[in-house]
């Protein structure tokens, strides 16, 4: 399973209701919606414009539309799904805004997760270093890496509140989960590697 899944999937499966609807942005080979498939009993659809993805999904017995996601949203009708997620897919996307108005659109709820890029290692990292942060969380070289945008869990509430976007969910991702239960809500940008949001309108 891929890497940026496994932190995050046990919460997304306690918060991801049996035999409901959901649609995964960016679903990769589908392994999340396979664990909720079989977990869950979900009625699961993914999006993801990689061929080769698709056809993992495929092969899954995920039902999937291979494109971009902005195209795919478009295709759905209003509140047809329980919930509607975007894992590690934030970042690599052109429209943000309008791919989390389009989800809480086609959604009654949104699980967004990313990788935040106001951790201290990162901050560290450019400022020692001189050259673009790499981390385990972002193990790649500026020429090559997917994400196009950086984004801060910080960064992050302020686009909610500016789009009338309630956060009903904020919840950090810390190596020793004793951590979270010290340190106050607003050291989470310094201190968080990832972040999981959940969404409502």
């Amino acid at each position: 399973m891929s890497q940026h899944i496994r932190p995050f999937l046990k919460r997304i499966s306690e918060l991801t209701p049996d035999n409901s609807r959901v649609l995964d942005l960016g679903c990769g080979k589908g392994e999340l919606l396979k664990t909720l498939r079989d977990r869950r009993s979900i009625n699961g659809y993914g999006v993801d414009i990689d061929v080769k993805n698709v056809k993992e999904c495929i092969r899954n017995g995920i039902s999937v539309y291979q494109g971009n996601i902005v195209e795919a949203l478009t295709e759905f009708q209003d509140q047809v799904f329980d919930t509607v997620i975007l894992s590690h897919t934030l970042q690599e996307i052109y429209e943000p805004k309008k791919v989390l108005n389009e989800m809480l659109r086609v959604g009654k709820k949104a699980i967004v997760t990313f990788p935040n890029f106001g951790h201290w290692r990162i901050r560290l990292n450019l400022v020692l270093s001189g050259h673009s942060p790499r981390t385990k969380t972002l193990p790649y070289e500026w020429h090559n890496t997917p994400n196009i945008r950086v984004i801060t869990i910080k960064d992050f509430r302020r686009l909610c509140k500016e789009s009338g976007i309630f956060i009903e969910i904020e919840e950090p991702y810390f190596r020793s989960k004793w951590i979270r239960t010290i340190l106050p809500k607003w050291t989470y940008n310094l201190f968080s590697t990832k972040g999981l949001f959940v969404l409502k309108k």
